[in-house]
């Protein structure tokens, strides 16, 4: 088996490795891959196939880190939960039955480790007539708030929380509240949204004419709006905060696989995988990186790992556990997977070609070209031992003989399994070239540098201490003056490359995708409105199918890039919910039992109360103060790491000794209390005061400045998020806010 990182082994532990009833890991990285390959191979039983054989081809190719499955596949093959896809569709009919049966479907599927994609394009206007009760409609935005809520209350597994897209048509009439939703931040938390773009839109556009907005319910033309206001809008709210993103929605149909069974109306959470309602699909990624052998792409090593790769995420289908009947059913008709990689900027890194040049584009192309053209064949040849899909008449495969899979390959986004293969997410560029981060659960920080960066430096003789910690203050490389001109031009980061390079080779990657590419185009914070505007413009002219951009900054919850780098950050309280919940814990302290409660948020800790049992004086007054300003900082976006920083340790007179150690005093025991919580929640356990304190001195405050970082702080390990493949992402302990 390949050496794993010290990261891989961290995120492995915290989030795929089974664990007892004490949340104490149950077995080996080696033992996750051998039951993986185990389960999924049985899947050949079934065809008169021998599942020895497959077993060991798909323990290879995961224990040497050439391919791996989505994460439902590594997290739940051969246990209980055996629910292996990451992503679904369901539709959202116009009435109650259907808007709030999909609600129900959904919890179903975030519960069972799935992410869930939604065109509300059919539900009736905002002040439209509902003639069963002769009120007035609120339309598609009022409801998508109700998915929200339920997503806040479902943790996917114990282990991952639920992730939506929702899509809404440019040419529905509530489009315009749709774009300028988000504005406010607490609104539609757990979704992803996109406009479907239609080709009479983007043709008024080009024409500078209006376009028709129509009435699902009636079908009938009830307005028109001026195309590049709209487009002018979208491009604005993209600008401020990354979101909406866009679809070409006739582009997608116009590669619907099936188009006798329906419309394609919606995407997964990241918008790679466009699905008919109650389609699902197995996501799978090839690690390019591994594809090199002495400095050349290996392409026969490639057959091999696409062959398998074909074989399992086949065979996963049949190994899958449905959370619905009907996803089943459109499963099984269609057999939809997607081959993708990741590692594709450490392969251009080995073969020493910049990120942001035409022969990285040339490459690109040529990769994915071969792998959709050899995972064809592959997907082929199962069809013709195993019978083609069951969709297949009428498709677009019928008169080019037996196919397996109405789909074969998507680029999918890779967050975390990249953690485990330890390479680069995806097609993204690198991110940074050194960073820092917290080791989770632990005091350490890990100091990480590209390996294929440290290599080069020491073979050409500038590698020094000194010059690895001014990297670190930077991430990037380019103003350094040690490192020779032909280096900086191979290790550029997202920052460095221009969003043009972004786009075209998420185009180049798209001409040979059956499916779709995540792709972040990035900015840098100076960019303007109109540098947006134009890369809409390009991804729409290089046939992409959708396009989501970050300027870097433009979240207010980003946090410091550098230590040379500082920005001000707007700190306002949230707005609190009608209702929130959270736990209490029963602390003893020197002045009597303390409860302290701790109420959240999908967004995290929102306030806290605590309760001395002793009633008044003094040390209950300064109990509610304290609750008060632990609060305010958790409603204004404050670290929850720096606020138990800041209490734990704190003396009193009267210390507490208890079974699970010390308490120094009230605010001692409220910190205390606030990191059983954030822990039990990790581990989906009840919350239970365990550690005994540091009584040392006080551990002086680690600054985010030292972290390169465009997309604010993890709520689980509180290591800085980049924004990634359409996700905010941790690269520390996997943390994704796409599922």
């Amino acid at each position: 088996m390949t050496q794993l990182t010290e990261n891989a082994k961290i995120v492995l532990e915290k989030r795929y490795l089974r664990k007892d009833e004490k949340g104490r890991a149950i077995e080996e990285p080696k033992d996750l891959f051998r039951r993986v390959a185990y389960d999924i191979a049985q899947a050949d039983e079934k065809y008169g196939e021998d599942p020895k054989k497959a077993e060991e081809d798909f323990y290879q190719i995961m224990s040497n880190l050439e391919f791996l499955p989505n994460s439902p596949t590594l997290m739940n093959a051969g246990t209980s939960i055996q629910q292996l896809s990451a992503c679904f569709v369901l539709p959202v009919e116009d009435s109650m039955e259907g808007i709030f049966g999909a609600i129900k479907d959904t919890a179903l599927i975030h519960q069972s480790g799935g992410g869930t994609g939604f065109s509300f394009s059919k539900i009736r206007p905002k002040g439209d007539i509902v003639r069963s009760t002769g009120g007035v409609a609120s339309g598609p935005i009022s409801f998508m708030r109700v998915f929200n809520a339920s997503t806040d209350v479902i943790k996917q597994g114990g282990k991952r929380r639920g992730a939506n897209m929702g899509i809404l048509r440019v040419d529905h009439p509530d489009i315009a509240d749709f774009i300028t939703v988000k504005e406010n931040l607490e609104e539609l938390t757990n979704f992803n949204l996109s406009v479907a773009v239609t080709e009479d839109f983007m043709r008024a556009v080009s024409e500078k004419k209006k376009y028709d907005l129509i009435n699902p319910r009636t079908q009938k033309v009830v307005k028109q709006l001026d195309a590049e206001t709209i487009l002018d809008k979208i491009v604005e709210k993209a600008w401020k905060s990354g979101e909406p993103g866009i679809i070409f929605l006739d582009r997608i149909n116009k590669n619907n696989p099936v188009p006798r069974i329906g419309k394609i109306e919606a995407t997964n959470p990241c918008g790679e995988q466009p699905l008919l309602p109650y389609e699902s699909c197995n996501l799978g990624s090839i690690n390019l990186a591994k594809m090199i052998t002495n400095k050349k792409v290996d392409f026969q090593k490639m057959v091999r790992v696409i062959t398998h790769a074909i074989h399992f995420l086949d065979n996963v289908i049949d190994r899958n556990k449905y959370p619905l009947k009907k996803i089943e059913e459109m499963t099984y008709a269609n057999r939809k997977i997607g081959l993708g990689v990741m590692g594709f900027a450490d392969m251009l890194l080995q073969l020493n070609v910049p990120y942001n040049s035409e022969k990285a584009l040339q490459i690109g192309e040529k990769i994915m070209n071969f792998i959709q053209k050899e995972g064809r064949k592959a997907s082929k040849k199962l069809g013709e031992q195993r019978k083609s899909f069951p969709n297949f008449k009428g498709s677009i495969w019928e008169n080019k003989g037996a196919m397996r899979n109405a789909t074969v390959t998507t680029i999918a986004p890779t967050g975390t399994i990249s953690i485990i293969a330890g390479c680069s997410s995806g097609i993204e560029p690198l991110f940074a070239v050194f960073f820092i981060r917290n080791v989770l659960d632990k005091d350490d920080r890990l100091i990480e540098i590209n390996p294929h960066f440290e290599k080069i430096a020491k073979e050409k003789g500038f590698y020094s201490q000194d010059l690895m910690e001014k990297i670190a203050k930077k991430g990037s490389i380019q103003e350094i003056e040690e490192i020779p001109n032909e280096i900086k031009q191979v290790f550029v980061t997202a920052l460095d490359i221009s969003p043009e390079w972004h786009v075209q080779m998420q185009a180049a990657f798209q001409k040979y995708t059956d499916n779709a590419v995540s792709k972040t185009v990035n900015f840098r914070k100076e960019a303007t409105v109109e540098d947006i505007r134009q890369v809409f413009k390009m991804a729409y002219e290089l046939e992409c199918k959708g396009v989501t951009v970050y300027r870097y900054g433009s979240r207010k919850e980003q946090v410091l890039s550098t230590k040379e780098e500082k920005q001000e950050i707007e700190r306002k309280p949230r707005t609190r919910p009608m209702s929130i919940s959270g736990s209490t814990l029963k602390m003893g302290t020197g002045c009597g039992n303390l409860y302290v409660t701790i109420n959240e948020t999908s967004s995290g800790p929102f306030e806290a109360f605590a309760q001395l049992g002793k009633a008044g004086g003094c040390a209950a007054a300064q109990s509610e103060a304290v609750s008060r300003l632990i609060s305010l900082c958790f409603r204004s976006g404050i670290d929850v790491d720096t606020v138990i920083r800041q209490l734990k340790g704190i003396r009193c007179p009267s210390p507490f000794f208890g079974r699970s150690g010390p308490i120094l005093s009230c605010p001692d025991a409220m910190a205390k209390a606030i990191e059983a919580h954030i822990k039990s929640r990790e581990k989906n356990i009840p919350p239970v005061v365990t550690e005994v304190p540091r009584l040392d001195k006080f551990e002086e405050e680690k600054t985010l400045g030292e972290y390169l970082s465009p997309a604010g702080v993890c709520p689980d390990c509180g290591n800085p998020l980049i924004f990634e493949e359409g996700c905010r992402i941790c690269k520390q302990c996997g943390f994704s806010t796409c599922g």
